[in-house]
């Protein structure tokens, strides 16, 4: 048995709840994770994990044995990534989860550049709205926008995100063009709900010392940006984007901008990964990459403190 192998598939076993997604999480047989942990078992000569036909919970040794297991894995990934460091090229597979407009406006075509800086990194980059349980999937670090729910990962703030009001033009001359957003309460708009929670998200608007913030009637919800864009294309109703993924549809006349004097409130942007996860050299180069790109992205730029934000996408 390779005992630092067996540990570290304790671990994942333990952090995934289950002996299927940790072996999906490690690439593994479900039947080679379980023989390790046996054959673990039978060295310690102490149950780690109790085990259900519908769960696997931890034992009171298990648990112990776990923070062990944390610190001496972290050590041994420290002294390889010591290495690696003064070879400077960080390696292996990286797990990465962004938001689907910021991931297909500014990460993806950038990853030229980062691929040519760091070869050695394979990266599995996660493109989804939904909110994804970092732990449990096996991701090693996130790109989030809005408030952070979760007080168990550490977070560095990369950016900050705008939005604009638009819609198409083929349903603006349909349904007339708003002047102010109590206008709206006469429009159709698209709306944007939460994957987590299935809540449509209020609309926001700020003009000086005037604040808005109400629900709006609409035909249609959506939980995907993408999905987002293509219903305010198709002239399905007033929406509220992303200025930079905005600004090309607005260059060539498909969108239209609305209620330029007004402002919705602007979104903090994060880099999330568990904080008893040692932070490895290729996620840790990989967060100071994505914050020197947003550093330099007009539309991404720590430029004014947001209030009160909901999720990036509504």
């Amino acid at each position: 048995m390779n005992k630092l192998q067996a540990m570290e598939v304790f671990v994942q076993v333990v952090d995934a709840g289950g002996f299927t997604r940790a072996a999906e999480n490690m690439q593994l047989p479900k039947a080679s994770v379980s023989t390790l942990i046996q054959s673990l078992e039978t060295a310690l000569a102490v149950k780690l994990l109790h085990r259900t036909t519908r769960q696997v919970s931890i034992t009171a040794d298990g648990a112990a044995y776990y923070e062990r297991c944390l610190r001496i894995l972290a050590d041994v990934r420290e002294a390889e990534e010591s290495l690696s460091r003064t070879r400077l090229s960080p390696s292996g597979r990286l797990r990465v989860e962004a938001p689907t407009g910021v991931a297909g406006e500014i990460i993806i075509p950038a990853l030229p550049a980062f691929f040519e800086r760091y070869p050695d990194i394979t990266l599995d980059l996660g493109c989804s709205d939904r909110p994804v349980d970092l732990i449990e999937e096996g991701v090693d670090c996130a790109v989030r926008g809005g408030q952070l729910g979760d007080s168990t990962l550490i977070a560095r703030r990369v950016g900050i995100v705008q939005f604009t009001t638009c819609a198409a033009p083929a349903y603006l001359d349909k349904f007339g063009r708003p002047r102010h957003p109590g206008d709206l309460l006469r429009h159709r708009c698209v709306n944007y709900f939460s994957s987590k929670t299935g809540k449509t998200y209020d609309w926001d608007f700020s003009r000086g010392d005037e604040r808005i913030q109400q629900p709006l009637a609409g035909h249609i919800a959506l939980n995907d940006s993408n999905a987002y864009i293509s219903a305010g294309l198709a002239g399905l109703g007033v929406m509220q984007m992303l200025n930079f993924t905005a600004q090309p549809y607005l260059d060539d006349g498909r969108l239209e901008l609305l209620l330029p004097d007004w402002s919705s409130d602007p979104l903090p942007v994060h880099v999330v990964y568990p904080q008893n996860r040692h932070l490895s050299a290729k996620v840790r180069v990989f967060v100071e990459w994505v914050a020197e790109l947003f550093s330099n992205h007009p539309g991404m730029q720590l430029k004014s403190a947001p209030r009160q934000p909901p999720p990036l996408y509504r």
